[in-house]
């Protein structure tokens, strides 16, 4: 049986957004925990949204360069179960964070990436993204398909990342097979404020891609 494509919205900053994509089938919603990011939230405001949308929505914490205590304490603070490592998170971290939550492990498709090396990070979900000098998410650049189809050999999960709207998504989901998408800018009207009919058109065509692969599937 084929499992449909999961959704997952990042970059959420308020309870109105949160709620709409919880309400038109997002199964995931992340909060940026980095404070130089435009996205930046504070953990007990993104606890109050959390607290605020269906409990069937999985709450993801998005962290750069954050050590492994800083990401308990943040992560405890705001009661999510689900962590994004963004940066030079070791497999070692990964794993010690993964006796505690599920762990993300975010790579960006940058020219010394080796998608084979994403094998040392079994504990880990993985996430392939554009590669962006300075900005780590939301950059709205499209990361390398290729690399991230030939990633999937080597995760238990792979989610794909990087500049997907609703006219690219379904072209992604028939290049890579990823197990999830993860979009941000592409259904924001202004960093950290999200476009409704923008989020519904984006998940209808997600939703367009499933039923292309199993006609079975229609969320």
């Amino acid at each position: 049986m084929i499992t449909p494509v999961q959704i997952k919205i990042c970059g959420v900053t308020n309870v109105k957004d949160a709620r709409a994509c919880s309400e038109l089938g997002a199964g995931m919603i992340g909060f940026n925990f980095y404070p130089q990011s435009s996205r930046y939230i504070e953990p007990k405001l993104a606890q109050r949204i959390i607290d605020a949308v269906s409990p069937r929505v999985l709450p993801v914490g998005v962290f750069v360069d954050a050590s492994a205590e800083d990401v308990r304490t943040t992560a405890d603070a705001a009661g999510v179960r689900c962590v994004q490592l963004h940066g030079g998170a070791s497999a070692e971290t990964c794993s010690e964070l993964a006796r505690e939550f599920r762990v993300i492990r975010a790579f960006s498709t940058d020219p010394q990436f080796r998608p084979e090396e994403v094998a040392l990070f079994g504990d880990c979900d993985v996430l392939v993204d554009a590669h962006h000098p300075t900005l780590r998410g939301g950059t709205g650049r499209t990361c390398d398909w290729l690399s991230a189809r030939t990633t999937r050999s080597f995760a238990r999960f792979l989610v794909l990342s990087g500049g997907l709207t609703a006219e690219n998504v379904g072209q992604a989901i028939a290049k890579v097979a990823p197990h999830a998408i993860d979009v941000c800018s592409g259904v924001e009207s202004a960093p950290g404020v999200k476009d409704h009919q923008a989020v519904e058109d984006f998940i209808t065509a997600v939703r367009a891609a499933n039923s292309s692969i199993n006609p079975f599937c229609s969320s």
